[in-house]
């Protein structure tokens, strides 16, 4: 008996505990961790979420670039801090899906180790060629990389980056190889596309864009489920002939385990409304980003589809 009162105690202290850190909360700066150096989108993003809820909340919210091995570095950061919501993390595909697929040593685990807050933003890619192309449709490259394995070249920022990834997915849902070529960053990859030294690529929307509008690279799908507003005719790859396949780059902001559903939803409120404001709605359109805007449990239904899927080409692919 007095083993189960001390249990019932302690269960009773925590609950307390817990229940009161939510009604207290936030009652100092909350820090946004981007596991990335300064200047980037996702920096950007965090800061611009970070300056309208901290009027909601009541308190300061502060950005800490914590960058390094592809963002892995800074998410495990978040994911060793305290579970009290002050400090969060502005997670991407990569740090929050793919590394989890690629890295057997990976000190932390997307699924287990993060409360996600909310999946913000998300963008498809363009799987583009140059205009003068033979290539002018999916079913053309399909055809082609059937017929040539690895015959189709096409450039990345890395592997493991989301170009990279798509890429894969492409060639395990279509049944072909395409020939994968890693370049330091997308525009070294863009200006060897340009200069008729690959195929094509799985580019940024926004940087695509710009090239297509000008005539120098011809658009054969978006990734995405559905046609993007800076794209506009362009098919969906599902539409143009690869059923079911999509594909997304994606930020979100995620809190360690253990945070108390109470903060996450107030955090989760906060964030709502500010995706709503017109300083964020600009920032959106002007990149090409998407809305989601997703509750806590539909973000964290969306990470564990993620990675199994990203799982799943990777150990297709033999990555």
């Amino acid at each position: 008996m007095k083993v189960l009162l001390t249990a019932l105690l302690g269960v009773t202290v925590a609950f307390t505990g817990t229940s009161a850190l939510a009604q207290s909360y936030p009652e100092r700066p909350i820090t946004i961790v981007v596991p990335f150096p300064p200047g980037g989108s996702t920096d950007l993003l965090a800061r611009q979420i970070g300056e309208a809820i901290s009027g909601p909340l009541g308190q300061p919210v502060v950005v800490d670039n914590r960058g390094g091995a592809g963002g892995t570095v800074g998410a495990n950061y978040v994911a060793q801090s305290d579970p009290d919501g002050y400090t969060l993390l502005m997670g991407v595909t990569g740090s929050n899906a793919i590394s989890a697929a690629l890295r057997d040593d990976l000190p932390y685990s997307p699924v287990d180790d993060f409360a996600p807050v909310s999946i913000v933003i998300s963008s498809p890619l363009a799987l583009v060629v140059r205009s003068d192309s033979d290539f002018t449709s999916v079913s053309d490259v399909i055809d082609f990389a059937a017929e040539n394995p690895e015959g189709f070249a096409h450039g990345t920022p890395g592997v493991g980056t989301s170009m990279h990834m798509s890429a894969e997915l492409f060639g395990l849902e279509s049944g072909t190889q395409l020939l994968h070529v890693p370049y330091g960053g997308s525009a070294a990859a863009l200006q060897d596309l340009l200069g008729g030294n690959i195929d094509g690529m799985f580019g940024d929307i926004l940087v695509t864009s710009e090239f297509i509008a000008s005539g120098d690279l011809r658009p054969l799908a978006v990734t995405g489920t559905q046609e993007h507003y800076l794209l506009e005719g362009v098919p969906t790859m599902s539409d143009a002939g690869l059923e079911g396949y999509s594909a997304f780059s994606w930020q979100g902001v995620f809190a360690p385990a253990g945070t108390p559903p109470e903060v996450l939803e107030m955090l989760y409120d906060a964030i709502s409304d500010a995706l709503q404001t017109e300083a964020l709605q600009t920032t959106f359109s002007e990149r090409g980003f998407l809305v989601e805007g997703m509750t806590p449990l539909d973000s964290a239904d969306f990470i564990v589809s993620e990675v199994e899927k990203w799982t799943r080409v990777v150990d297709a692919a033999g990555l």
